[in-house]
């Protein structure tokens, strides 16, 4: 049976990238006997720089970011429509993703925990980015721009519920010791304040509502923490990811990809990945953008979402026996293609599907 899964494709890397998850999708549904089935959207979207590139003006640039936003909205609910439940993107301009994010009430999901420690001692920071400064709408008055965001209990609530669920998925035999929220609530009038405690009451659980320093300073003294559940407002979440990243040791934040859930119940829960990284627009071409962000989407989907067990395993495996023999791009200190590198990792992953050494290094 096959199983349909999205891919939407931005300027900048993108199409290298795309080309990349399907040629690494199209493998792993082989050797692990499942039948993933790509769609892809039929517009290429802007990036940031694509987007100046071609905007006549401010007016203009609204338009198009619009228009994109519009595109990659009513494709992600015909996906959703149809039964799909995953969907790769590679990176597209910000402001035309965040108002998919805001109408489609988005969480993007992390877990962050240093290499080799227990799964208790993890952080799963849940990012709110269906609200605050990151959504919103402009207004342009001469030598003014006013930007207007909303917070809602209802959204509130919608986060809350789903960061306790993925709680418990992480941790099953108990769920999670503290669940801590990071945001700038002195600003708005005790309103989040009361729908947290409301919630809490509601689910019967503690939570700490703190400022996003506050939060910090306790990472910073206390180290990593506890089965701890962090729900962040965007713009702390934003800045402090690769910060926790590089804290921890848990990796280069171009070697991961993340996941972003649509809690509108139109979208039925319809995941999200993506690349941390953005469109590298200045790679465009070259054939050098680094793909294991890609590469680990593409095993994530393959398993998650299409039956085919041990396929991330089996990738993290090819990753690093790939890395071993020093076939990198050159943003990790290597001389080779985006291509040869995947070259590689497919004839490692079949190699080992097969039982066989390998000797091979794929050249530059």
């Amino acid at each position: 049976m096959t199983t349909d899964v999205g891919l939407a494709v931005g300027r900048g890397t993108g199409p290298e990238l795309a080309v990349v998850f399907e040629r690494v999708v199209d493998r792993l549904g082989e050797l692990h006997g499942v039948e993933p089935a790509i769609t892809r959207s039929p517009q290429v979207y802007h990036s940031y720089f694509s987007l100046r590139a071609e905007a006549d003006g401010v007016e203009d640039m609204r338009r198009l970011t619009e228009d994109d936003a519009e595109h990659y909205e009513r494709f992600c609910r015909e996906l959703a429509r149809r039964g799909a439940t995953a969907v790769f993107r590679t990176a597209i301009n910000a402001q035309s993703l965040y108002l998919v994010r805001e109408r489609l009430r988005a969480v993007k999901i992390d877990v962050i925990s240093a290499p080799g420690s227990s799964p208790d001692a993890a952080l799963l920071l849940v990012r709110d980015q269906a609200q605050g400064f990151y959504t919103g709408e402009n207004q342009h008055t001469p030598g003014v721009l006013t930007r207007t965001m909303r917070f809602s209990q209802a959204i509130t609530d919608d986060v809350i519920a789903h960061a306790l669920a993925r709680g418990r998925r992480q941790w099953p035999d108990g769920g999670a010791d503290r669940i801590v929220m990071a945001y700038k609530h002195h600003l708005l009038d005790g309103a989040l304040d009361g729908w947290v405690h409301a919630a809490a009451e509601r689910h019967g659980v503690r939570i700490e509502l703190s400022q996003p320093d506050t939060v910090n300073r306790n990472l910073i003294q206390h180290g990593l923490p506890r089965r701890t559940v962090i729900v962040a407002g965007n713009e702390w979440g934003d800045i402090m990811h690769v910060v926790l990243l590089d804290r921890y040791g848990v990796d280069k934040q171009e070697n991961r990809c993340t996941e972003n859930v649509y809690l509108h119940p139109d979208l039925a829960g319809l995941v999200e990945y993506q690349t941390v990284h953005g469109s590298a627009d200045d790679l465009t071409g070259r054939d050098t953008v680094n793909p294991v962000a890609t590469v680990r989407a593409a095993a994530a989907i393959v398993e998650r979402h299409c039956g085919g067990t041990g396929a991330v395993e089996s990738t993290e495996r090819a990753l690093a026996a790939v890395t071993a023999r020093g076939v990198r791009t050159p943003d990790l200190g290597g001389e080779h293609s985006t291509t040869a590198v995947v070259d590689a990792l497919l004839d490692e992953l079949a190699q080992r599907h097969a039982g066989q050494p390998v000797t091979l290094e794929a050249s530059s």
